[in-house]
């Protein structure tokens, strides 16, 4: 909307893979301009996981409802991230953003989790 494509002052090295919320993607249409904002930061590297527009799991009340099958989908999407070899799992989505955290934690899986306003704000 603003026409932004870049925020200079962000700063992240590495590789990252983008996951795409179901809000975000499905009710709002924000697909590209994530990406986009990310791709414009030096020396960070986007590596396209498998299946990246399919759910996390978390769903507001799903994953307390059906517990196994949203942690099942978390697994899914966290081991679709790291068959990229990214260091990063970024998103626009709190929510989805926790839900894959608390995995990883729990699992001890060598990826951390970024918010994309963190990572556009870096170096501010």
């Amino acid at each position: 909307m603003l026409g932004v494509t870049a925020i200079p002052q962000a700063r992240l090295q590495g590789r990252y893979t983008y996951h795409d919320s179901c809000s975000a993607l499905r009710e709002c249409g924000i697909k590209i301009a994530p990406r986009q904002l990310l791709d414009a930061i030096p020396g960070l590297e986007r590596l396209e996981m498998a299946e990246n527009e399919t759910c996390c799991g978390f769903g507001g009340t799903f994953a307390v409802k059906f517990e196994a099958i949203s942690v099942a989908m978390a697994e899914q999407k966290v081991e679709h991230a790291l068959a990229t070899g990214a260091e990063y799992i970024i998103s626009t989505d709190t929510s989805c953003l926790m839900h894959l955290d608390a995995y990883i934690r729990r699992e001890k899986k060598p990826i951390r989790t970024l918010h994309v306003a963190d990572v556009l704000a870096s170096g501010w």
